[in-house]
């Protein structure tokens, strides 16, 4: 879906969402032009007889097939960010119905607590991920919007600007819920690093894929154990983007678990179901360097990823193995379900020979990060509090809900082994913490952040603007945090 900055005369849709405010009735340019070209009925109608509360919507049929609807923003004084974009998707999905391959056109606003080229982009990109449907393997395909005119008078470059990088952000977002949303079967080790590679050929990337071979003379031991139990075999990618005059170096790396079935301590079936969303932070850093491939900032991006099945068989690793990770320390698996900690260890060792300014890790990692926070709000920590600090400012400007947790040395006491360094599991309470407390002994980073997305990366319901299913949580917060 393109997004165009339009005068309303150029307006070729024939859905238009029309944003009323509760207690601010007036015609403004745009609401003037459409009154006239539908005979007063936003004045003598819409005005009179819908109320404008949050969230409300009203559809009006034109005899000439228009279809008029009215979207309800509250009291003026009191619409936010937030609320905007829970309401446009409320609007995107009432109108949607009606656009069939077509054009579906919205009134931009004004607000004197808003600016406009943030409304314009935060409408185009909530709209873009609502028009997406994973529809591949559906025989009836639902309706798709092509294009969305976004009517104003203000025609201004910042805003075009901001249009521009929302449909990137709204694209690399949905190319990740994609890859998400496909089964395990499709989504191997070795097809991930292919479409790792394709992004690399279209973008102009540096790429390098690693085999189980390479591997293990590179010394991926904690991480080629979690796989040897599949018959998959393990794959390691490393993209990078260069700017032309790079201002910092960051690195970026994603959990790959392309299926997690607890390996032989093995998941009840329920739990099951949606394993093949494991590899969500493998799915997120690719999303977001396609993102960062397309603007081209000054930047320098590493992003990475081991990919492997955790997997039950007569090869799989044991509880009690002792494994000699890639930095040297070693590890005694306490829980072979504790696995995607595993395949960060030796990730994070590997990034520190490229010098990043900063390394950050995304992974679906535990399950105790639902029970602390539940399934709209991301965990993150760190060790180094500036880096958190501005990563929840992005965050909360791209409406995505982050909550700091907490790492204290003194976990490392929960991990402590009669015959290892460590375990690679610890007791059953603060689990996400004393996860990210193990990930640390694997950085030398002095700048390292662990995003903890086992909550937010797939959701079962609609939680406002959060679509149902793959989310794609995090990736528009990333790429803006990369450009910050």
């Amino acid at each position: 879906m393109k997004s165009n900055l339009i005068r309303p005369d150029e307006m070729t849709a024939k859905t238009i969402i029309v944003p009323v405010f509760e207690d601010l009735k007036e015609l403004s340019e745009v609401k003037n032009i459409l009154d006239e070209k539908f005979s007063g009925l936003i004045e003598n109608n819409i005005f009179k007889n819908f109320e404008g509360k949050l969230n409300e919507t009203l559809t009006y049929q034109q005899a000439s097939g228009e279809i008029i609807l009215a979207l309800g923003l509250g009291k003026y004084d009191e619409l936010t960010l937030d609320k905007y974009r829970c309401a446009i998707s409320k609007a995107f999905l009432a109108a949607e119905k009606f656009v069939k391959e077509g054009s579906l056109a919205l009134e931009l606003i004004s607000h004197k607590e808003i600016a406009k080229n943030c409304l314009a982009a935060s409408a185009a990109l909530i709209s873009a991920v609502c028009n997406y449907k994973f529809d591949k393997y559906l025989k009836e395909k639902g309706n798709k919007v092509q294009n969305f005119e976004v009517l104003t008078y203000d025609v201004d470059n910042s805003i075009k600007e901001s249009l521009k990088i929302a449909d990137i952000m709204g694209e690399a977002t949905n190319f990740t819920r994609g890859l998400v949303f496909e089964s395990a079967e499709v989504m191997t080790p070795t097809y991930v690093c292919e479409i790792a590679k394709k992004l690399a050929d279209e973008k102009g990337l540096e790429i390098s894929i690693f085999n189980k071979d390479e591997l293990k003379k590179m010394g991926f031991n904690a991480f080629l154990a979690v796989g040897q139990g599949s018959a998959k075999e393990p794959k390691f990618f490393h993209l990078v983007y260069k700017g032309k005059n790079p201002k910092k170096k960051i690195a970026l790396i994603g959990k790959g678990i392309t299926f997690d079935s607890g390996g032989l301590d093995i998941k009840p079936a329920s739990s099951m179901l949606t394993m093949k969303t494991d590899m969500t932070g493998c799915a997120t850093v690719l999303g977001v360097m396609k993102a960062i491939a397309e603007i081209k900032p000054d930047i320098e991006l590493h992003c990475m990823s081991a990919l492997c099945e955790n997997m039950p068989s007569g090869s799989s690793y044991k509880v009690g193995d002792v494994l000699t990770s890639k930095s040297g320390k070693t590890i005694e698996v306490d829980n072979t379900d504790a696995e995607g900690r595993l395949t960060l260890a030796d990730v994070l060792t590997y990034s520190d020979d490229i010098n990043a300014d900063e390394v950050i890790d995304i992974a679906t990692l535990t399950g105790a990060v639902i029970v602390a926070l539940g399934d709209n709000i991301t965990g993150i920590m760190g060790n180094n509090q500036e880096q958190i600090d501005k990563f929840k400012e992005v965050a909360s400007k791209t409406g995505e809900r982050v909550w700091q947790l907490p790492i204290y040395d003194d976990m490392m006491e929960g991990l402590k082994s009669n015959i290892a360094d460590m375990k690679n599991t610890g007791p059953r309470f603060a689990g996400s913490s004393v996860a990210g407390r193990f990930l640390q002994n694997f950085t030398k980073s002095e700048k390292w952040l662990h995003i903890d997305i086992a909550g937010t990366a797939y959701t079962d319901k609609v939680h406002g603007e959060i679509p149902k299913g793959a989310t794609g949580a995090m990736v528009k917060t990333l790429i803006q945090y990369i450009l910050r």
